[in-house]
């Protein structure tokens, strides 16, 4: 009986045995089946036309391979997000750059034209009726050294002038000879005609007069036998060692140049060389007409080798003065009316989002809303993941802010106040809970904030808040100071600028 018993539960035991791993062997195929199902594409798409699609690889009509299309999660935060095999995304050629703090630099390209500095060139006038009885320059352009005879002037006015001096010299009258001397000075008479009269007590017929400065003669105006009397330019003389380059920029780029700013300049004439100066002036005001801004800019020419009335290509090196997020110029995919980027989320996966975009130079764009710094984007191959992403995309930021408070608290200084519609512009510190840089950007105030309690250049503890209108501040407290005047998070204000920070 008790061998009867045993063979029957041993029977039983296997029994139960078998069932146990015939049961998990079928769970594991299935489990292997539904994964292998997960990781089984839904379509091939040919890389140059998403509407070109297949339920097997093949070529496109371009002999391109298709490409794998993967089922993804359907939850909001990854609503677009396409899967690319790693070997795809190789022969792709894609490449990501993080988005960072920077300063843009903007390279301004302008022309000019070389003229005298204004600050040497020098007029040439009388101060006496007479007749230009010599003239030692021929033309303009012609060099001078200082010193040198410019031309020779009869003037009755210094002869008699002469003869008064002459006189108070032989009756010795200390005060006529001073008054005598000082109204021949008066006159522009030379010093050396005077020691002449003091010499050889003879007066002179023609005065000849002297170059006042080195440089080239520019402008004259007169030939031998014209009448000239005070008031007449005569000639102009302008130094060379210096030179001023009259250079022009658009309104939209006059905050970026500052008064001692470097330029540097390059001649058609001179392949190769470059000259260094700076900004010298910046005139007040623009051009009405081209609605450009006029600069003046300084460069030695010690060598002579700058001639007025060149044409000349003048680069200003700008920077902007704040931090800005910046991504690489390509990889912002520009539209008529929205802008977007493809955010890499990691394991082969690619998502295209709206993105705010601001100022650019010649190799980033500032990001003004729609990405955090140390975002993955994508700066080649981009078109092709945008056009499979858009079609299931929400265009919104890939990461949820649910996990981010409604509402932070951050110091500020504020720079404007605009009472009649109730906003402010300030200048803030960085908010680690929503993940924002240091700006300056324009807040709402809430209806229960007194907008008399704000003073400019005053810092505050502001506590701001998401609406749908952009960003409220609800909440303020002076700096050491108790809470001022605070309202619900339910307001919102319909005056809200679009800006975020």
């Amino acid at each position: 009986m008790n061998k009867k018993l045993l063979l029957l539960f041993i029977v039983v035991i296997s029994f139960m045995a078998g069932f146990f791993i015939h049961s998990y062997l079928n769970d594991s195929d299935t489990n292997g089946l539904l994964a292998a199902e997960k990781n089984k594409p839904l379509y091939w798409v040919a890389p140059m036309d998403p509407n070109y699609q297949r339920d097997k690889p093949g070529k496109s009509p371009m002999g391109m391979d298709l490409i794998p299309y993967y089922a993804q999660a359907t939850d909001e935060e990854n609503s677009g997000a396409v899967f690319i095999s790693p070997s795809v995304v190789n022969n792709l050629g894609v490449r990501t750059q993080a988005s960072k703090m920077g300063q843009l630099h903007f390279n301004i390209k302008t022309v000019g034209y070389v003229k005298y500095s204004e600050d040497t060139l020098q007029h040439v006038h009388p101060r006496v009726e007479g007749w230009v009885e010599k003239l030692y320059v021929k033309a303009a352009g012609d060099p001078v050294v200082k010193g040198e005879a410019l031309y020779a002037l009869y003037s009755p006015q210094l002869v008699n002038a002469q003869e008064e001096y002459l006189l108070a010299l032989r009756r010795n009258n200390k005060s006529f000879i001073q008054a005598a001397k000082a109204r021949l000075q008066a006159l522009q008479l030379p010093n050396k005609a005077i020691k002449f009269l003091q010499r050889n007590r003879k007066v002179q017929q023609h005065i000849i007069f002297d170059a006042p400065q080195s440089g080239v003669i520019d402008r004259l105006n007169i030939r031998e036998g014209f009448f000239v009397k005070p008031g007449t330019t005569l000639m102009s003389i302008a130094a060379l060692d210096e030179m001023w380059v009259e250079a022009e920029i658009f309104e939209q780029q006059a905050s970026l140049v500052s008064v001692g700013q470097a330029v540097e300049m390059r001649l058609n004439y001179l392949p190769g060389r470059k000259w260094a100066g700076k900004i010298d002036y910046i005139y007040p005001s623009l051009d009405p007409e081209t609605r450009t801004l006029r600069l003046r800019l300084r460069f030695d020419n010690s060598d002579l080798s700058l001639k007025p009335n060149m044409f000349a290509d003048i680069s200003i090196q700008a920077s902007s003065l704040d931090n800005a997020l910046l991504v690489p110029k390509e990889s912002v995919i520009r539209f008529g009316d929205t802008n977007r980027v493809v955010l890499a989320l990691g394991e082969g996966q690619y998502k295209s989002v709206n993105v705010a975009i601001g100022r650019m130079d010649d190799n980033f764009i500032e990001i003004v809303n729609g990405l955090f710094e140390g975002d993955e984007v994508v700066v080649s191959a981009q078109f092709l993941l945008d056009s499979e992403s858009s079609k299931t995309s929400d265009f919104k930021r890939m990461q949820a802010d649910n996990n981010m408070p409604q509402a932070a608290w951050v110091t500020a200084v504020v720079t404007k106040i605009m009472e009649d519609k109730r906003m402010l512009t300030v200048s803030h510190e960085s908010i680690s809970q929503w993940r924002t840089p240091a700006m300056v950007m324009q807040l709402a105030v809430s209806n229960n904030i007194s907008m008399s309690q704000f003073e400019q250049g005053k810092s505050y503890q502001l506590k701001i808040t998401n609406t749908e209108n952009g960003h409220l501040i609800i909440e303020v407290k002076s700096i050491d100071s108790e809470p001022k005047s605070t309202s619900s998070m339910s307001h919102t204000n319909d005056s809200m600028v679009e800006g975020q920070p």
